[in-house]
């Protein structure tokens, strides 16, 4: 399977009634700024958001379009994303957000390999739900981003990496490089979640990504789980 479509696979998994609510709030408030809509996080990995803040991204058009305070938009424009604190009441109590906001521009460069920090494209390698696109062109952009992401993420980690290893061996020192690059560092246990909680997900979009990187990888199919070997000359 392409890594696309693995990846469009994942992000149209159906989601619960109270996340969607708060897509459709958020397209209350946006209009026809909003370009798509993204889920992601713990609240994504668990299916639950009970006890937890939802994490969105609000993709938009322009960020003019969607913010009419200037300041808020020039802000944004500069250092983005702004981040936003969301509440809406569903079911007899209150599902609660936090959405960052990006331009589609912005979202496409930020999961290029022309980004060098790791605050997008590596959020956005791990498993992301689709709650809204505005029409099939926003979709394909959003699917080719996120495949993006992955193979810079890849990309960026398989110097770092033993010659033979896993797919769980690379996503977890790639999680284990990227966290370290923010101020909130993350404990070893949390990073291991990550990974426990969509096995297959690693698995599937590892060897989908292999058929893509330029990287002289050999894939060896074992009993347990695929093993890979990397020859990269001067490795680092």
């Amino acid at each position: 399977m392409k890594l696309t479509d693995q990846l469009y696979q994942q992000a149209s998994q159906p989601v619960p009634p109270a996340i969607k609510t708060l897509a459709d709030t958020l397209l209350a408030r946006y209009g026809k700024a909003v370009q798509a809509i993204l889920f992601y996080g713990s609240c994504l990995r668990t299916g639950d958001d009970r006890g937890g803040l939802v994490d969105l991204y609000v993709i938009v058009e322009r960020y003019r379009s969607a913010e009419p305070r200037r300041i808020l938009a020039a802000l944004n424009k500069l250092l983005p994303p702004n981040v936003f604190y969301l509440e809406v009441p569903f079911d007899n109590r209150i599902v609660r957000a936090k959405y960052a906001m990006l331009s589609l521009a912005d979202f496409k460069h930020g999961t290029s390999r022309r980004w060098f920090h790791s605050y997008v494209w590596g959020r956005f390698a791990q498993p992301v739900g689709l709650l809204y696109a505005r029409n099939d062109q926003v979709v394909q952009q959003i699917i080719s981003a996120l495949s993006q992401a992955v193979l810079t993420f890849m990309t960026r980690v398989l110097p770092r990496v033993d010659a033979q290893f896993t797919a769980l061996d690379l996503w977890r020192k790639a999680l284990e490089l990227s966290y370290r690059a923010e101020l909130r560092a993350e404990r070893p246990e949390k990073l291991a979640r990550l990974l426990e909680a969509t096995p297959d997900y690693y698995e599937q979009i590892t060897r989908c990504a292999m058929d893509t990187l330029s990287f002289p990888v050999e894939v060896e199919a074992g009993n347990a789980m695929i093993r890979y070997t990397l020859s990269m000359p001067d490795r680092v």
